[in-house]
């Protein structure tokens, strides 16, 4: 997803291939059909502030952050005592760039699905 093969993609093709900073075209609950479990900040913005946590980092994974960086304050020289919260933090990371390639990918063959319906409509 920001690769060159992307790029050049969403540019011959940009009715098959989702920009990046467009909005979704499709229903997000489409293909599901008890739900997705929504997504919740646990963090509230006063805490990342005080914590002076940079903007790139806010992300629904924050309070694993905070937790790991409270950790290494605590038992700082010796940090390597908090590998679990960090453990924890970068799993939570992982999970949620899943989640946005996954939605990605969704969202790229309902758009190439949406394209063959109206060719076979057309034709």
């Amino acid at each position: 997803m920001g690769n060159i093969a992307t790029g050049l993609s969403h540019r011959l093709h940009p009715d098959e291939v989702p920009g990046p900073n467009k909005p979704l075209q499709f229903d997000p609950l489409i293909g599901f059909p008890n739900g997705r479990k929504e997504k919740v900040m646990v963090a509230t913005e006063e805490e990342m502030r005080s914590a002076k946590i940079p903007l790139d980092k806010r992300d629904y994974c924050a309070h694993k952050l905070l937790e790991f960086l409270a950790c290494r304050n605590k038992n700082y020289p010796w940090v390597v005592k908090c590998h679990h919260e960090k453990h924890h933090y970068l799993e939570c990371e992982y999970q949620e760039f899943l989640d946005r390639t996954k939605d990605y990918e969704r969202e790229k063959r309902l758009m190439k699905r949406e394209k063959r319906i109206k060719a076979r409509a057309e034709g």
